[in-house]
């Protein structure tokens, strides 16, 4: 039905509808205006309220001090657990099916199956790769400083030579190091010749050596403990113990201020100063630090066609001159104030035993019935090869005259540290054949070389009424070294006939166990094994050589002031105090758990700690200070200088000729 409106119902409906849109709009035009009014009232906002706050601040700010002076930490020694031998688990086999699935067992390369490769399942591993690191570090630091102090007018014109007195006692100490400069061996033929050669050489030494005063030689098939300077000892000593104490930083400073208080009085009283002269001539910190972890290739059983040599030695030497020359002056000193000098040789040596198995008696079904071979064509390399050298000067000469006032002298008080941290992990295998012979070194060679013969003389004429002391002693050798060994080195049993018939099956091309193989006691309980055939050698060797070697020879004057300053002050001079520290750890983990060797089994442990300490007098012994006084001139007023000059009774130049001490240590 259609509603049809006529002309004028339609134009008054018209009307209403154009009524109601002009009456929305002037309704939304009177909200806009209102709009726009509030939001221009808003555009000048009225002013915060403002409140005076007062700001204080007391305390002035200073640098950042964290109070934390150096001190070299004790090296933390390899100290493996229990469990890291065993901890790692090698993946289980990737097979098409569970092994406990397959109905015929055989179809897997067995000796003397003549099943078709067609119907194996084929089984893939990856063979481990060669690793070789080496690495040197080395730092050279000359040192030598001059101070002329005091208002004294004397300046030294003869320095003394030590570079001969140094030559000789690094010669001194190769004297009595079986081991010299050898060049670094590269490929595998190379390293196995260097081991069988070290291990002659040490067996030489040590029937040429053994009972020699300062030389201490243990040499078995094991040894086992803790030797500190050639005496076997329950616990070693810490180096915390015997470094010198950190400086102490008072917690509580007083607080500074910028106002002035009290009372003066003009024309009264004086001003007192606190004349002192301190001197720091040595201090110097040497550390050679090494920590190795080798864990590069594993198993439960290695087996060997060839021989097995394993060798693990350690050599530490210590060489100390410090023959002083002090002054008759200071006889009213405190020479008491440092340490004596003291040398360490710390070794250890340490065997943990595989686990042992707790299986019992496996029946027919419990042994392994499948494995998988992978094949290296030649020789697998592991090696080592690590350098660490120091070398500083620090010979200083100084003429000192107090003026009145403090002056703190510091021309030593040096630091240098090579460290070395180096975990290798490998891979993991049930079984590894080895077509050769397995050569297994690990071998430290630590070394300490001082030089300290100090020089304190005085002046004619020189006194003082102050607090003395003096201290040229206090020197610190350290040599520690540990090689802790896990595996089954220490007892090679020999090749079953079993495993001998495996040899010739993989040297022939077949990757096929005998069953007497598969039923070794080592594999009860196992799916499947993972087998490492390596025809050529397996070499391992880890070496590690450690130097240190200081010259702080310090030659000091005594004088007095022109002007009769410093009377009165007191006196303190360090020469010695220094810290030479070699440490090396090597944890070794063998290849194999359980090791049968076909050819000789070759295993040898040997210790050799020597200290050389010179006791030969400092320049003949002769007086330091007639020595002083003909090493220094006066300058007057009207006296130019040129330069050292070599006075008429001068002691003779010591003989330099050939005198490089380095030609030896870096051959």
């Amino acid at each position: 039905m259609t509603l049809y409106f006529d002309k004028t119902t339609e134009a008054i409906a018209h009307f209403i509808g154009l009524f109601a849109t002009t009456l929305e709009e002037i309704r939304l035009r009177d909200a806009y205006n209102e709009f726009k009014a509030l939001q221009k009232a808003q555009e000048h906002p009225p002013a915060l309220p403002s409140v005076p706050v007062t700001v204080k601040a007391p305390y002035e700010l200073k640098d950042f001090d964290p109070r934390i002076p150096y001190r070299p930490d004790e090296p933390v020694g390899a100290q493996p657990t229990p469990g890291l031998y065993t901890g790692l688990r090698p993946p289980e086999i990737p097979v098409s099916q569970p092994v406990n699935e397959i109905d015929n067992p055989h179809v897997f390369t067995r000796g003397g199956s003549s099943s078709s490769s067609g119907s194996t399942v084929e089984l893939q591993i990856d063979p481990p790769g060669s690793t070789a690191v080496y690495a040197s570090q080395q730092i050279w630091l000359s040192d030598n400083d001059s101070v002329n102090l005091g208002g004294h007018g004397l300046q030294f014109s003869v320095k003394v030579d030590n570079s001969a007195l140094m030559n000789d006692l690094i010669e001194a100490a190769r004297q009595i190091s079986p081991l010299g400069g050898e060049e670094i061996p590269g490929s595998p033929e190379e390293i196995a010749t260097f081991i069988n050669t070290v291990a002659q050489q040490l067996d030489a030494f040590s029937a040429e050596q053994d009972g020699q005063e300062g030389t201490f030689v243990a040499k078995s098939d094991i040894l086992e403990g803790i030797f500190v300077n050639g005496e076997l000892v329950e616990e070693a000593p810490s180096l915390d113990d015997y470094l010198p104490p950190p400086e102490e930083t008072p917690d509580d400073k007083p607080a500074t201020s910028n106002q002035a208080s009290g009372n003066v009085t003009a024309g009264q009283g004086k001003v007192s100063i606190e004349a002192s002269v301190e001197l720091e001539a040595g201090g110097n910190t040497l550390v050679n630090s090494v920590v190795l972890t080798t864990n590069w290739l594993q198993s439960h059983v290695l087996a060997v066609a060839g021989d097995h040599v394993e060798l693990n030695a350690i050599v530490q030497t210590n060489v100390l001159c410090d023959n002083d020359l002090l002054s008759t002056a200071l006889n009213g000193w405190n020479l008491d104030q440092g340490k004596p000098n003291e040398t360490f040789n710390i070794a250890m040596f340490k065997h943990l035993d595989p686990e042992p198995s707790t299986a019992e008696q496996a029946g027919p079904g419990d042994f392994p019935k499948a494995w998988a071979i992978t094949e290296i064509k030649g020789d697998l390399l592991i090696t080592n090869w690590l350098e660490q050298f120091t070398f500083m000067s620090d010979e200083d000469t100084a003429i000192l005259a107090a003026a009145g006032s403090t002056a703190s002298i510091i021309t030593g008080d040096n630091t240098a540290i090579n460290n070395i941290s180096l975990a290798e992990l490998g891979q993991y295998y049930d079984l590894i054949f080895i077509g050769g012979n397995v050569y297994d070194a690990n071998i430290i060679q630590q070394l300490n070389i001082l030089l300290d013969n100090d020089l304190v003389g005085a002046v004619e004429g020189f006194g003082t009424s102050g607090k003395c002391s003096a201290s040229s002693e206090g020197n610190l050798l350290w040599n520690e070294a540990a090689i802790v060994e896990a595996g089954g080195a220490d007892s090679v049993k020999p090749l079953p006939k079993s495993y001998l018939d495996a040899f010739g099956d993989l040297a022939s091309g077949k990757k096929s166990l005998p069953d007497g193989v598969l039923e070794d006691g080592a594999f009860a309980g196992m799916n499947g094994l993972r087998v490492l055939y390596i025809s050529g050698d397996l070499v391992s060797l880890n070496y590690v050589k450690q130097t240190n070697i200081l010259g702080d020879s310090d030659q000091i004057a005594l004088a007095m002031n022109k002007l009769g300053l410093g009377s009165d002050a007191d006196w303190t001079i360090s020469t010695g105090s220094n810290t030479l520290v070699n440490y090396a750890g090597i944890l070794d983990v063998d290849a194999g758990k359980t090791i049968y060797a076909g050819g000789n089994a070759y295993s040898d442990e040997i210790l050799i700690q020597a200290d050389l300490i010179k006791t030969d007098p400092y320049l003949g012994g002769q007086d330091p200070d007639a020595l002083v006084s003909e090493a220094v001139a006066f300058l007057g007023d009207d006296t130019p200088d040129h330069g050292p000059q070599h006075p008429d009774h001068a002691p003779p130049p010591l003989d330099t000729t050939n005198a490089d001490p380095m030609h030896s240590m870096l051959a």
